[in-house]
């Protein structure tokens, strides 16, 4: 049960808000975290028109695998075509509605599990059994409809706008800031799917600022960071970053001895990277983890959870123990990050305190709140 109270106009709130300049900035309103009406505004003016991840190009290998994914409440099936390209398109089927396929995997035909319609992996239909009566039947007619779907530096990215701009000018900045990094070649190791009771932005937010390391993850990765080493630059329109310093001696998190593209301090270089609305990748010159949120109502989040090695890390003769560590460590930080979120969204429903003042090191929050409120607005 989460706390709310009628009488407020989140979005009313919310720019009320973020008319603070950045120097007296203020952490965002209950309200726009627990209001079920907003969730739905939400829904709506954001994650039926942006551009949402749901993983890496790589773990889509051969033709026919796929995985599945619901965004805005639209089953969506994303898969590797006979012709080797990524495809994005409904998973319901167009005889009586069926969803298609479930979770992930392989397959050389999409077979509805209702009535056994068959579909080729471009979505056309292939087969109908027990059709031929009807004359007003053509199996040419039927195609299942296609979403935007697009693989940006090894990201898969899908919108439900067909208007949409490519993602790749969104975020041209992007590959600018850290092209050297080769983040297209970075080897996907594992894809997750988590289910929290917390708001997505919430979770977003930790996310967005290291403020909170040395003491949420002062067990694991807290030790390793400064808060006098990290910097915190204004956002830009489709994105926010921070980055950090590593400590030299995580050597998982630094630069292999191979890596001859990165000099200097770029060798120990991590980059925090929020792409708007809901894609969070942690990029390191040794390896990389991300989230994708979306909302399951005010109170819960889904969570694609995945990560990886660099390749030069992956090419390495102790591939597997490298993975190994990396998986450990970011299982644990993760662990620490839903006990935190979950503990913030509790005290957000309360009902009986109101948020503070940000800190210096929490500026992608504030341009994160911005951004949420000129799509809502």
């Amino acid at each position: 049960m989460t706390y709310q109270d009628s009488r407020l106009d989140p979005a009313a709130e919310l720019r009320s808000n973020v008319a603070r300049p950045f120097a007296e900035a203020k952490a965002m309103p209950r309200s726009v975290y627990t209001s079920k009406d907003f969730c739905e505004q939400e829904i709506e003016s954001i994650f039926r028109r942006e551009w949402v991840c749901v993983g890496r190009g790589d773990g889509l290998r051969k033709p026919g695998d796929y995985i599945t994914y619901e965004l805005a409440g639209q089953p969506i099936m994303v898969l590797r075509d006979s012709e080797g390209k990524l495809r994005a398109q409904s998973n319901v089927c167009l005889h009586r509605m069926s969803t298609l396929l479930e979770g992930e995997g392989s397959a050389r035909a999409i077979t509805c599990p209702y009535h056994g319609w068959t579909y080729n992996l471009d979505g056309s239909l292939r087969g109908a059994p027990a059709m031929m009566h009807n004359e007003g039947f053509c199996k040419s007619g039927y195609q299942l409809p296609q979403i935007r779907c697009e693989e940006w530096l090894g990201w898969i990215m899908i919108n439900l706008d067909p208007d949409a701009e490519p993602i790749s000018g969104q975020l041209a900045e992007v590959e600018n800031l850290v092209g050297d990094f080769g983040m297209e070649d970075y080897a996907q190791s594992f894809r997750e799917e988590h289910l929290w009771n917390t708001n997505w932005k919430v979770l977003a937010e930790n996310f967005m600022e290291s403020y909170h390391l040395p003491v949420c993850h002062g067990a694991t990765i807290g030790g390793f960071t400064k808060l006098d080493e990290m910097e915190c630059p204004p956002s830009h329109p489709a994105f926010n970053y921070h980055w950090i310093l590593k400590d030299p001696n995580f050597a998982i998190s630094v630069a292999h001895p191979k890596n001859t593209r990165l000099v200097g301090e770029r060798r120990r270089h991590t980059y925090l990277l929020t792409i708007y609305p809901a894609l969070m990748i942690t990029l390191t010159p040794g390896y990389f983890w991300y989230l994708s949120l979306h909302p399951q109502g005010p109170d819960q989040v889904r969570i694609i959870y995945g990560g990886g090695l660099s390749p030069d890390f992956a090419a390495d003769p102790d591939a597997q123990k490298h993975f190994e560590t990396v998986k450990t460590l970011l299982d644990d930080v993760n662990e620490e990050d839903k006990g935190c979120t979950e503990r913030v969204f509790k005290g957000l429903s309360s009902g009986l305190t109101d948020p503070g003042h940000l800190s210096h090191l929490e500026r992608p929050n504030y341009d994160f709140a911005n951004w949420i409120s000129q799509k809502i607005g």
